[in-house]
């Protein structure tokens, strides 16, 4: 920079030593726009590899994922390191590799360092665009194809005998745009989700997930266009129709205020009948909230003596609390078990939109059975409906999913990124400056950042991006949760 301040010019020889300097600690990377299919842009693309670019030698050496440094020797233990996979026609899976140490032959059997599992190179090609050669050996700094392997993923490591090296070269991006995916005709389902799968192969930055609690296929992806893509491939490579829609959100219910109910279940048919009365009162949980001696609702007292506490760690988060006490043997021990699967079959449908509950304490202290027609399946009906009758009456509120989000932006478009991010109910946290841009740190329902990208993009003419992590549930606001509860009701009475 020096130079060229004080020359206002460069040599073609320093310019290529600085950028060569500039490679090699990282602090330059340069882009080229190449068109392979119109052979625009590749010779000099080649000029540059050949002229410009660093031998290995000169560069960093590379380290495995213990730190441990691994030199490009022919003469050093066997490592292939898998960067991409494609799937071709009538051939299946290429992968591609680069030999990081030593050299690989054909009929080699290598082991993989991620899986466990043996391999054999059955066959190697060096690549030219849709040209393979076949070779028989090759050595460290080579890159090169092979095929037919049994469970090699991009980003996995073989090695050989008396080696155990592990590269982890591949950072992928986080997710920043999801839709729900689903073919035209229900009867493909099973044909889309190999087909993703195999795609993804390829792109691992396309993530499907099937959501049981969500009822949808949810295909991630890094954008809007990105998501574009994978249908145009599916319609026109792969002759399958399909339609994004938007992924509903994973809501979670709970309860501001204790309350109590009853319930008896009592059903008699030729023969043993079944019977089962629970009383219990439920209230929000807290972690390490004490149990209170007693609860008083419409003027009567109910006292508590605790026998026993189970803690259930619920899956989609937060914690069921169920405390058994039972006085005087109303309620056999036994079907306490039986109380409990029933509370939580209702835990896992919530009664205002069927989104799950979570934290909520419940506490059985009295009940009924009958000694021939009292079983386990009359209990858990008495407790399932006990609790969905006392959940309705303990003010229960909608809580929806807050995402941490952090958006780098240029500062001359800072106030409307601000301004489109309050129009999504976002809650500013923060700003500071970053790397030459603004950062901006906000909480942003999830709800509302269903197609930020798009929306960020084109606010910003492409020059912002941003992250977005999971952060906590919190409550909607009571207009939202009651047009929440009438789209529900809605749904519900269609499906019927």
């Amino acid at each position: 920079m020096e130079k060229f301040f004080e020359k206002e010019t460069l040599e073609p020889d320093e310019m290529r030593l600085g950028i060569r300097e500039g490679l090699v600690t990282r602090g330059i990377f340069p882009v080229f726009c190449v068109c392979a299919g119109k052979d625009m842009g590749v010779r000099r693309l080649m000029e540059f590899l050949g002229n410009v670019v660093p031998y290995v030698s000169d560069m960093p050496k590379v380290t495995n994922t213990e730190g441990k440094e691994i030199a490009p020797d022919v003469n050093g233990p066997t490592s292939l390191y898998f960067f991409k996979t494609s799937v071709e026609p009538h051939i299946g899976e290429v992968s591609y590799f680069k030999v990081m140490s030593g050299k690989v032959k054909e009929g080699d059997d290598l082991t993989n360092a991620d899986r466990g599992s043996k391999e054999r190179i059955a066959q190697m090609f060096v690549v030219a665009g849709a040209n393979r050669i076949k070779v028989e050996e090759l050595q460290a700094g080579d890159i090169g194809a092979t095929v037919k392997l049994k469970d090699v993923k991009t980003g996995n490591t073989l090695n050989g005998k008396d080696c155990d090296n592990k590269f982890n070269f591949i950072k992928y991006p986080n997710s920043r745009y999801t839709r729900a995916i689903k073919p035209l005709n229900e009867a493909d389902t099973e044909k889309m989700m190999s087909i993703l799968n195999r795609m993804r192969e390829e792109d691992p930055t396309w993530v499907i997930e099937q959501s049981k609690e969500l009822r949808q296929t949810l295909v991630h992806g890094q954008g809007e266009f990105h998501l574009r893509t994978l249908k145009w491939r599916l319609e026109n490579n792969e002759k399958l129709m399909i339609k994004y829609e938007e992924p509903r959100i994973p809501y979670r219910e709970t309860i501001t205020k204790a309350a109590r109910a009853d319930y008896r279940h009592k059903k008699q048919s030729g023969g043993a009948g079944q019977f089962g009365e629970v009383h219990l009162i439920i209230e929000p949980y807290k972690e390490g909230m004490p149990v209170p001696d007693t609860y008083k609702f419409n003027g009567q007292e109910f006292k508590i003596s605790v026998k026993g506490t189970e803690e259930v760690a619920l899956e989609w988060g937060g914690k069921l609390v169920f405390i058994n006490s039972i006085v005087g043997g109303s309620i056999d021990t036994r079907f306490m078990p039986a109380i409990l699967k029933g509370i939580m079959s209702r835990m896992e449908q919530g009664p205002l939109t069927g989104s799950y509950a979570r934290d909520v304490r419940v506490i059985v202290y009295d009940g009924k059975m009958h000694p021939v027609d009292s079983n386990e399946i009359s209990f858990m009906l008495a407790g399932r409906n006990a609790f969905s009758e006392a959940f309705k009456n303990a003010g229960p509120k909608i809580l929806e999913p807050i995402y941490d989000v952090e958006v780098f932006v240029p500062s001359d478009k800072m106030g409307d990124v601000m301004g489109d991010l309050q129009g999504r109910r976002a809650m500013i946290m923060g700003m500071s400056s970053e790397k030459g841009f603004e950062k901006l740190v906000a909480k942003v329902p999830l709800k509302e950042m269903s197609s930020y990208s798009t929306s960020l993009s084109s606010l910003t003419g492409g020059r912002a991006s941003f992250i977005m992590k999971f952060a906590s549930y919190e409550l909607v606001p009571s207009d939202v949760q009651d047009k929440l509860i009438k789209d529900h009701e809605a749904k519900q009475v269609k499906e019927e």
